[in-house]
């Protein structure tokens, strides 16, 4: 089992450079712009140990601060509902394993960590967007499809 730990504000580099090859798997782009704030708010956030958002990390193998892996979440509380009385939900997004240290249950113990996190602190649904290739990782983990259809509106 790869060792996961709880990820540090000095992580953020890593985790927005993770990010960035994730968002290149789904849609190639050049743009890094959005790169700078994205570490600030991942710094802003994990210095926060009680924090709503948070990362876990497998580090690369090969050292020199690399990560290998990671996977991130938020709390988000919203009104109860049948199905949700607290109205507490949990969104993972954010996991990526670098190319050469895929297929070896990175994500995988990452992805439980967060669980585990949502479990401590009485989260019970969880959300995420899959890809055709994580799929059959949140699966095996318990996820289903939802009916619910996905709308979005940039401002």
């Amino acid at each position: 089992m790869p060792s996961v730990r709880r990820a540090i504000p000095g992580d953020a580099e890593e985790l927005v450079r993770l990010r960035k090859i994730m968002l290149d798997a789904m849609s190639p782009s050049a743009d890094v712009s959005w790169q700078p704030a994205a570490t600030e708010a991942l710094r802003t956030h994990l210095a926060d140990p009680d924090g709503e958002l948070t990362a876990f990390v497998v580090d690369a193998p090969s050292g020199g601060g690399h990560l290998a892996a990671c996977a991130t979440g938020a709390i988000h509380q919203g009104l109860g509902s049948p199905g949700n009385p607290s109205g507490t939900s949990g969104h993972i997004f954010n996991v990526c394993t670098d190319a050469v240290h895929r297929r070896q249950g990175f994500s995988r113990a990452c992805v439980e960590a967060l669980l585990d996190w949502y479990r401590e602190r009485g989260v019970r649904r969880i959300d995420l967007h899959a890809t055709a290739q994580g799929e059959p990782l949140y699966s095996s983990l318990g996820f289903a499809r939802t009916p619910a259809p996905a709308m979005r509106l940039t401002l």
